[in-house]
């Protein structure tokens, strides 16, 4: 059994434990919530204050050319590539991640229009938004969303048929922390005449992503989760070079003209990714972005070799395995079930654990401590879930055990039954 001094031994062997000197932590928090918003990068703040008082309180419009504000979304674009296997010049960082999907699933329905093909598929437990977003788009554009388990995507009776126009699907599951094989599910939706479409939201920054590698069409994700761009940081979307200068933007936008400052009265789409911009950046956003992105690259210096995320995953591995082992452990006969694939390959950045009562009362009594996690709440197929993420960045071995002992406490002196904890908040 590992023990408090076995996890301090790790923490004193971790080459990544000084990245954690990049980030502003609270006194006394564990925070296990950077899958929903990540943590505040140290030179945010600064940066920030650099924007506001001396690029736009000095140097006003004259920025936009003076400190490079014009190519921002392109340059922290080339950023994220080097994160999620794409090349430089195919990311543009921008809107948010419900708009960008609008944006590509638009596209992708575009160049299936013509083929008579009119399902667009995506999992019943994919995250809201994007199924809203290819309800809508499907209403307008002619077209059916048929949602599926994940077993029904490979092998016998596979749902993906000669009717597929796009197979919309999130990689690491909001919900469960499940991962999806990319290349192998993406080769059998191309095999039966379909495009993809990823969303990156729980991946990017959290394992390893290879688009190109994989093959993929279309991809957008989110800014603000393992990214730590700050609260409603602006997303991304990527395009594959063989659909670049030839998809559809249904948001033709000035920026995302070939010439925005020619002001002509009808839109010529810019060149490849850069036509998924519309309107006007939001630069101190896209700022703050750069400084969540900065942290993440920094660990490219742990593993020259193969970059940022083969480091930052086996410690994600590392810690998630040892979430897993503790709670198996000391937590036995409390009414917790793995919901997370034990499976490396099948495994994001968190850690799922379902129970039939009190799931939501349990996460709050443990915010009360400082072990900040959260809750999701349980459908027709699945107990409510307590979600805790786990960013190898700031996170260490000893985090990983107080707030599994945290949690032994709650559960064996009934703490979250008290009413405080039972009490809804708007945002759980």
């Amino acid at each position: 059994m590992t023990t408090l001094e076995d996890c301090r031994a790790l923490d004193a062997q971790d080459a990544l434990r000084p990245l954690r000197d990049q980030f502003t932590l609270p006194e006394g928090v564990i925070y296990l919530d950077g899958n929903s918003l990540g943590v505040l990068p140290t030179a945010a703040p600064a940066r920030i204050a650099e924007v506001v008082t001396q690029e736009w309180g000095q140097g006003l419009i004259r920025s936009w050319n003076t400190a490079s504000w014009f190519d921002l979304p392109q340059r922290l674009g080339d950023k994220v590539a080097r994160l999620i296997g794409a090349a430089p010049g195919e990311v543009v960082c921008t809107d948010s991640t419900s708009v960008n999907l609008y944006k590509v699933l638009f596209a992708a329905l575009s160049q299936q229009k013509d083929t008579g093909r009119k399902l667009v598929v995506s999992e019943r437990s994919n995250f809201p938004t994007d199924l809203y977003i290819a309800e809508s788009l499907c209403r307008e554009r002619g077209f059916t969303l048929k949602l599926i388990e994940a077993g029904e995507l490979q092998g016998p009776g596979s749902v993906l048929t000669d009717e597929v126009a796009v197979l919309m699907l999130t990689h690491v599951n909001y919900r469960t922390g499940a991962m999806h094989d990319m290349k192998a599910i993406t080769a059998a939706a191309h095999a039966a005449g379909a495009l993809t479409v990823w969303d990156l939201a729980h991946s990017a920054g959290a394992v390893p992503v290879a688009l190109n590698d994989s093959n993929a069409d279309y991809a957008i994700g989110c800014g603000y989760k393992y990214l730590n761009g700050g609260p409603g940081a602006p997303a991304f979307a990527w395009v594959h070079t063989r659909h670049a200068g030839k998809f559809e933007q249904p948001l033709s936008g000035w920026w995302g003209h070939a010439a925005p400052f020619e002001f002509t009265p009808h839109y010529r789409p810019a060149p490849g990714v850069g036509r998924y911009l519309c309107g006007t950046q939001p630069i101190v956003a896209l700022a703050g972005l750069e400084c969540g992105l900065d942290t993440v690259l920094a660990a490219e210096a742990f593993d020259k070799d193969q970059g940022a995320m083969a480091a930052l995953r086996a410690k994600s591995l590392a810690l998630t395995d040892l979430f897993i082992e503790l709670v198996e452990e000391r937590c036995a006969g409390q009414g917790l079930s793995l919901v997370t694939p034990r499976e490396h390959a099948q495994r994001g950045s968190q850690v799922c654990l379902s129970r039939g009562e009190g799931a939501y009362a349990i996460v709050q009594a443990l915010i009360a401590r400082g072990v900040i996690g959260d809750y999701r709440a349980g459908d027709s197929q699945m107990p409510d879930i307590l979600r805790f993420g786990f960013t190898p960045l700031y996170l260490g071995f000893e985090d990983v055990w107080n707030s599994v002992e945290h949690l032994v406490q709650v559960l064996e002196s009934g703490e979250w039954k008290r009413e405080e904890f039972n009490r809804k908040n708007a945002v759980t």
